[in-house]
C-alpha cells in the first residue's frame, strides 16, 4: 500500500497488547505513535501534529474522557477515537458528547480498528474517487438523454439528476467534473428555452398532456391530505432545486421526505406564480374573479395581498366546505417567538390548513444584485446553496416545520419559483411603460433585437393574461438572458451580469422541488 503520511496516535496502558494492530496499521502506510498514558499523550500531541487520536478511556491517572477534555481545549479540530472495555450507556453517551468520531469496544481485531482509521483519514478521498468514476460511468447516458428529451418528464429527470451530480461533485471538490456536468446543463438549458416556446401555449390550451403547473398544487398535493389534523402548506419563495437538496438533510431526522415537482407558470415570479399555488388559477381567472385586485402590473406587493382569500376559495371550490385557513408571510426572522406561538394555537383547529410563505430567499437573492457584500458571499450556485442551508439552519421556517414534526401534521414544501445566475445581457427595444423585470417585459412596440433571446408573443393567451391594450407584446428571456435597454446598456451589463433573476424560462426558474414531510415516529 501506498504510504499515505498520515499520523495516528495510540493512547492505551496495555499498548504491548496492541502490537499485531499497530503492524497492521503500519503495513497499509500509516505513521503510529503508540504511548501508554495521557500525560505523555498530551505532550507528544503539543510536539507533533496528528491527524487522528485512538484513546483509551480506562487507564490508570488520567482517564481518557479526562485527557480529551484537555485535547479539546488545546486542539478542539483533534478528530478522536475513543476504545473501551464498557459498553455501557453513560459510557458511550460521554465520549460522543465531547464529539469523537467514532467509538470502539475492546476486544477489536485489526481489520475493525483499520475499517474505523480509513472511514475518518480516507473517507473524503474514497468518496471523491467513487463520485468521479459513478459520474464518468454515467456521462454517456445523460449526454444521450439530453439529446432525445421530448416530455415534461424528460427534461425534468435530465435536471433534477444533473442538479445532484452538482450538488455532490462539488462536495467532493471535483472541479474538472464539476465543469463538464455545468456544460451539459449549458446544452440542457438552450434545448429547454426552445422546447418551452413550443410547447408552452398548448399545455395552457389544454392540447396536450402537460406537467404539474403552480395552479396543480393544492389540488395534488394538499386536498389528499386534509382531515382532523392540520396540513402544513409552506411555501420558500425563490427556492431551486438545488437550494432544497441542501436543506433537505435538515429535515431528515424530523421527517420522511417525498419529493417531486412542479413546473411554475410563466412569468416565472412572485405575482404570477405564487398566486397561481393559493389560488389554483391562472392570471386570466383571477382577474376575472378578482378584478380589484389585478392591476395589470408586476408589483409584488399589491399583486400579492391576498393569497389567504386566494387559498380559502381554492379549497372551498375543491371540497365544498368552508376550510379553515391560517396564513403567514414571513419576512424576517427576529419575530420567531410570536410566529410559533400563532401557529401552535393554529394546531389547535382541527380540518385546518396552516399557510405559510418564508420570503428570505427571494430577499437574499434580490438583495445580491445590490450588495457588493451579498455579491461576494455567494458568488456562484454552491455559494448560495451554502448560504441557503446557513440561514435554514437558524430560521423560524425550520422552527415551524419541527413543530409541526411534534405535532404530528403533514407538510407540503414547495416554492413559487427558481432563479438562475444570468450572464448574457440581451438588448430590447420598448417604449418606457414597458415593466420593468429584467428577465420578462409586457409593453408595447416591444422586440428583441435577438428573437432566439426570448419566447414573444402578441396572444395573451398564451400566457393566460387577461385581454389588455392592442399591441401589447409579452416577451420572456429564455436560458441566462436578462434584457437591457440600448441607452442603458453598459450600466445594465455592469450592475446585472452575474445575478441570480427570475421570471423567464429555464429549468433553474421553472422545474421546481415540492417536497411531502411525513414527521416520523416518535418514541
Amino acid at each position: 500500500m501506498k504510504p499515505s503520511g498520515k499520523r495516528i496516535l495510540w493512547v492505551d496502558d496495555e499498548i504491548g497488547l496492541l502490537k499485531p494492530h499497530l503492524l497492521f496499521l503500519q503495513a497499509r502506510g500509516y505513521h503510529v505513535d503508540a504511548i501508554t498514558n495521557g500525560d505523555d499523550a498530551l505532550v507528544l500531541m503539543r510536539e507533533n501534529a496528528y491527524d487522528l487520536v485512538l484513546l483509551d478511556e480506562q487507564m490508570p491517572g488520567r482517564s481518557g474522557l479526562e485527557v480529551l477534555e484537555v485535547m479539546r481545549r488545546e486542539d478542539p479540530h483533534v478528530r478522536v477515537v475513543m476504545v473501551t472495555k464498557s459498553a455501557e450507556d453513560q459510557t458511550m453517551t460521554d465520549a460522543i458528547g465531547r464529539r469523537v468520531a467514532d467509538y470502539l469496544v475492546k476486544p477489536t481485531s485489526p481489520r475493525q480498528v483499520l475499517s474505523v482509521v480509513t472511514r475518518i483519514l480516507e473517507g473524503p478521498s474514497i468518496r471523491q474517487a467513487r463520485a468521479a468514476q459513478d459520474f464518468a460511468a454515467r456521462f454517456p447516458q445523460l449526454s444521450r438523454q439530453r439529446e432525445e428529451a421530448r416530455t415534461p418528464e424528460d427534461f425534468a429527470d435530465l435536471y433534477m439528476e444533473l442538479t445532484g451530480w452538482h450538488v455532490s461533485l462539488e462536495d467532493a471538490g471535483e472541479q474538472g467534473l464539476l465543469d463538464t456536468v455545468q456544460s451539459l446543463m449549458t446544452d440542457l438549458r438552450a434545448d429547454f428555452g426552445r422546447w418551452i416556446g413550443k410547447k408552452y401555449p398548448g399545455w395552457l390550451r389544454g392540447e396536450e398532456d402537460r406537467p404539474d403547473l403552480s395552479v396543480d398544487v393544492v389540488r395534488k398535493h394538499v386536498l389528499p391530505l386534509l382531515g382532523p389534523t392540520p396540513v402544513f402548506l409552506v411555501v420558500l419563495d425563490c427556492m431551486r432545486l438545488d437550494q432544497w437538496r441542501v436543506i433537505a438533510p435538515l429535515l431528515a431526522p424530523f421527517f420522511e421526505i417525498e419529493e417531486s415537482y412542479h413546473y411554475s407558470i410563466l412569468p416565472t415570479a412572485t405575482p404570477y406564480a405564487r398566486n397561481a399555488i393559493f389560488s389554483g388559477q391562472y392570471p386570466d381567472e383571477i382577474a376575472r374573479d378578482y378584478p380589484a385586485w389585478w392591476n395589470k402590473s408586476d408589483d409584488e406587493g399589491s399583486l400579492n395581498a391576498f393569497e389567504d382569500e386566494l387559498l380559502g376559495a381554492q379549497l372551498k371550490r375543491l371540497t365544498g366546505n368552508d376550510v379553515p385557513v391560517h396564513y403567514e408571510k414571513i419576512f424576517t426572522d427576529r419575530e420567531e417567538d410570536q410566529v410559533r406561538g400563532r401557529v401552535r394555537s393554529a394546531l389547535k383547529t382541527p380540518n385546518s390548513v396552516v399557510a405559510i410563505v418564508f420570503n428570505f430567499v427571494d430577499l437574499m437573492t434580490h438583495g445580491r444584485s445590490e450588495s457588493p457584500i451579498l455579491m461576494e458571499v455567494a458568488k456562484d450556485e454552491a455559494a448560495l446553496r451554502g448560504l441557503t442551508r446557513a440561514w435554514f439552519k437558524r430560521s423560524t421556517a425550520f422552527s415551524v416545520l419541527k413543530e409541526a414534526a411534534a405535532s404530528g401534521s403533514q407538510v407540503i414544501m414547495t416554492t413559487d419559483h427558481g432563479s438562475i445566475l444570468c450572464q448574457r445581457p440581451a438588448t430590447v427595444f420598448a417604449r418606457r411603460d414597458a415593466t420593468s423585470n429584467l428577465r420578462y417585459k409586457f409593453g408595447q412596440d416591444l422586440r428583441a433585437e435577438q428573437p432566439e433571446t426570448a419566447f414573444s408573443t402578441t396572444r395573451p393567451e398564451d400566457l393566460r393574461f387577461p385581454a389588455g391594450k392592442l399591441g401589447v407584446t409579452y416577451a420572456v428571456a429564455v436560458d441566462d438572458y436578462f434584457f437591457v435597454y440600448p441607452t442603458k446598456l453598459r450600466e445594465y451589463q455592469r450592475r446585472y451580469r452575474n445575478s441570480f433573476l427570475h421570471g423567464g424560462i429555464s429549468p433553474e426558474e421553472m422545474i421546481v422541488p415540492v417536497a411531502h414531510l411525513t414527521p416520523r415516529s416518535r418514541s
